[in-house]
């Protein structure tokens, strides 16, 4: 029995031992495997951020140095591009120049990022973070680009040719009252719209827009002007409340982007500097119509005004304004009496309407220009009645809501229209081919595709209102506002306005926002 005992002791702990013995022989062959997983997860990882650097490297060279250019051909067909916003300035970037010699006419020498020009009204992002020179765009083609820093007054189609003045960006500059001629082969519309007042006594003279780069300006001075007014101690209770009140009209994207960035500016930064006199700022927004972002689904509006009511700012539906005086404005409520509101800054963020140019085209075919908001277009963009004219973006009546984006997808279609119609006369021989004409009958008609809409609605909120197949997503809160900042991010027309929107959303949350007038 001792011996058996014995015996089966030695028997387990051979067994024991060669147990231990095959797993440490299998931990030893399974550890290569894990550190060649490692490797092998290491190098993609070095090897994917080699390849970003050396790409993002290449590109800011790119940009710095750009490549000689063909000089203009006679033998080619001159292209007029006349504005440089969305519609535009898609069209200069996608477009080939080796066959057309392009004119670019535009009293702004730069293309403006507007979706998030609110931000530069309270300097969450600098001014020229959004803005690209369009000369930089044009010294990266491949012939040479001519620009004329000029608005165009007046055109006749008849005789392609344009009226240019050249007119005074600065206090300084007096502009050129001389106005100049140039003549087009073809010509493409893509001036925009201006501020529609829709008729309202002292819009232009009190009000503030938010359509330019010179608006944010004007917006921040006004605003810290009424800010420091009210700072001094002889200054009345009742006077400090009508400077520290803020109004917004307009309950479009606009209007609600910028209210919410001026909350944000009030509770980051006024507060820590102007304690007292924030605690008194008031804003109001004011709509015409039932309620605020028309073009939302029923769930995003109703949660941005739960928002604003958090928020503490005010939304009067059915209220349409009247008139506009120096110190207050005249409101028409929804029982139909009228109130007097005092104010220390309003910004009208309402609608737009034709620019003069675009009503001198229309004067010349009024037998089918009979549409006084735009450019009445066909399916292929082109301009009703007119030869060798197409309209694109604001300024075009083609069906589509006037948007960056609806602006942006007919930019890049007809780029690319032109561009094929032009290759395949090079390669027929036909340098006199019509394509104005050979667009219907090469092309397929323009069809915007709808990437959806987004708002940033204040307290890093927003909202997105999304297409999914057949139906819509609909979101808000803080993960939509992540979203809201890589899509933007995603949008901006170069590296250059991506790093530095980038840049300026770091500065702004590690030192705040310049309270600084300027």
């Amino acid at each position: 029995m001792f011996s058996a005992s014995r015996a089966s002791a030695r028997l387990s702990r051979v067994a024991g031992s060669y147990a231990q013995r095959m797993v440490m022989s299998t931990l030893k062959e399974e550890a290569p495997k894990r550190t060649s997983r490692l490797r092998t997860l290491k190098r993609v990882v070095y090897g994917t951020a080699l390849v970003g650097a050396t790409y993002t490297g290449w590109s800011m060279y790119r940009n710095r140095n750009p490549v000689e250019q063909m000089a203009f051909d006679p033998s080619k067909k001159t292209l007029v591009l006349l504005g440089t916003g969305w519609g535009s300035t898609t069209v200069l970037k996608n477009l080939n120049t080796d066959h057309y010699n392009v004119v670019v006419v535009s009293p702004r020498n730069y293309f403006l990022f507007t979706p998030l020009l609110p931000s530069c009204t309270v300097g969450t992002i600098e001014n020229r973070s959004i803005m690209e020179p369009v000369r930089l765009l044009m010294r990266h083609k491949s012939r040479e680009v001519k620009f004329y820093e000029a608005e165009c007054t007046d055109i006749d189609a008849e005789r392609k040719e344009l009226t240019l003045v050249r007119r005074a960006n600065s206090e300084d500059s007096k502009g050129d009252p001389e106005p100049v001629k140039i003549n087009y082969d073809y010509l493409v519309v893509g001036v925009g719209g201006t501020v529609n007042t829709f008729g309202t006594p002292g819009v232009e003279e009190n009000a503030c827009f938010l359509k330019e780069m010179g608006d944010a300006r004007k917006i921040r001075r006004r605003l810290m002007d009424s800010i420091e007014s009210a700072a001094f101690a002889n200054v009345s209770e009742a006077e400090r409340d009508r400077l520290l009140h803020m109004v917004v009209v307009g309950g479009g994207p606009t209007g609600i982007e910028y209210a919410g960035e001026l909350h944000d500016f009030l509770q980051d930064d006024l507060l820590q500097w102007y304690p007292e006199l924030a605690k008194k700022i008031q804003i109001t927004l004011i709509e015409a119509l039932p309620n605020v972002l028309p073009a939302f689904d029923k769930k995003l509006i109703d949660y941005t005004q739960s928002t604003f009511k958090e928020n503490q700012i005010t939304i009067l539906t059915r209220t349409m304004v009247k008139e506009v005086k120096e110190k207050s404005f005249i409101v028409q409520n929804p029982d139909g009496t009228r109130s007097d509101i005092p104010y220390g800054l309003l910004v009208w963020a309402t609608g737009i309407k034709a620019q003069p140019v675009v009503d001198r085209i229309r004067a010349q075919f009024a037998q089918v220009q009979t549409n006084s908001r735009g450019l009445l277009v066909d399916e292929y963009l082109r301009v009703k009645g007119a030869r060798d004219i197409w309209a694109v973006g604001d300024c075009a009546l083609s069906g589509y809501a006037p948007l960056a984006q609806v602006a942006s997808q007919q930019g890049k279609w007809l780029a690319r229209r032109l561009n094929s119609l032009a290759t395949q006369a090079a390669r027929e021989n036909k340098a006199d081919a019509d394509v104005f004409s050979l667009i219907e009958e090469k092309s397929r008609p323009f069809k915007y595709s709808s990437q959806g809409s987004l708002a940033y609605i204040g307290s890093e909120k927003a909202i997105a209102d999304l297409p999914f197949f057949n139906r819509n997503i609909t979101a808000g809160g803080v993960a939509t506002f992540w979203f809201w900042k890589s899509a933007y991010v995603n949008e901006l027309f170069s590296l250059r306005n991506s790093t530095l929107v980038v840049s300026d959303w770091v500065k702004r949350f590690f030192f705040g926002r310049d309270i600084s007038r300027e």
